[in-house]
């Protein structure tokens, strides 16, 4: 089912506030699809361009969109989807790099702290998420990081143990909303691995079809990236079906959170 989605200040033009236990961004579709499927009672709601899904996962309200890369995109979609359900928990949900060696790939990552590269800022995340393990730190960049030697320079100068391209904004706008935030990464690529070059390509915001043009030409001009990119959509599914369980166990121990009219 499928509804336009005008908000102004978390109200729907019906007079709805759509409550959510829980509120997840993700930047592109191979990271929602597994946790979509696990979701019953589906409504997607548009807003400013951007599509909303609603439903329920283990007995509880989620909400979430696919936002797009980066933390501009990141920022915008987390806004809109607070406005829109005022989620009790927001996650930055998806695939990360690694950057401690030891942090090898298909690793679940729950981090309890976010920075950026140069380390000016860094924000706590919250402690519903990170439930167990080692305290790791995310580092929030603007770029890919696609090779062992940028892994290896970024770790140097922000500390990290990980790192996304949209954690950091997504936390800031739900501190900004009185809000705790959490972050669940499946690591895509080790400390050690060189991501191919047209990953970054790809990773643009673009039509599918554009994508799609992209992809092939990529192919044209270097045969071998149609290996390389079909083995990282492979290990994509997997780490999306390993993300998608992980954020089902979140939902199902968070208390529940009813629509409400006002």
């Amino acid at each position: 089912m499928s509804l336009e989605y005008p908000v102004t200040n978390g109200v729907a033009e019906n007079g709805a506030v759509n409550k959510a236990a829980l509120g997840i961004v993700f930047a592109v579709p191979i990271e929602a699809d597994a946790f979509a499927r696990r979701a019953s009672g589906v409504t997607e709601l548009e807003a400013g361009g951007l599509v909303f899904r609603e439903g329920r996962v283990a007995g509880r309200g989620v909400a979430w969109c696919v936002a797009g890369v980066g933390r501009e995109a990141a920022a915008r979609a987390a806004r809109r989807l607070i406005l829109g359900h005022r989620p009790r928990l927001v996650v930055s949900a998806g695939f990360a790099g690694g950057l401690a060696p030891d942090l090898v790939r298909g690793s679940l990552i729950r981090a309890a702290r976010v920075t950026l590269p140069d380390r000016s800022q860094e924000l706590r995340l919250s402690h519903a998420v990170v439930t167990n393990g080692r305290d790791l730190t995310l580092v929030t960049a603007d770029r890919i990081v696609t090779t062992p030697a940028e892994k290896a320079d970024l770790r140097a100068a922000s500390g990290a143990d990980t790192v996304d391209m949209e954690t950091f904004a997504v936390a800031e706008v739900a501190a900004a909303e009185g809000l705790p935030c959490g972050s669940l990464r499946v690591i895509s690529d080790g400390a050690g691995q060189t991501l191919p070059r047209e990953v970054a390509m790809l990773a643009r915001p673009q039509s599918a079809m554009r994508r799609l043009g992209a992809a092939v030409g990529a192919i044209g001009r270097r045969p071998r990236a149609a290996t390389d990119l079909w083995r990282l959509w492979e290990h994509a599914v997997v780490d999306g079906r390993t993300l998608a369980a992980a954020l089902a166990d979140l939902c199902g121990s968070l208390p529940e959170s009813e629509s409400v009219t006002p």
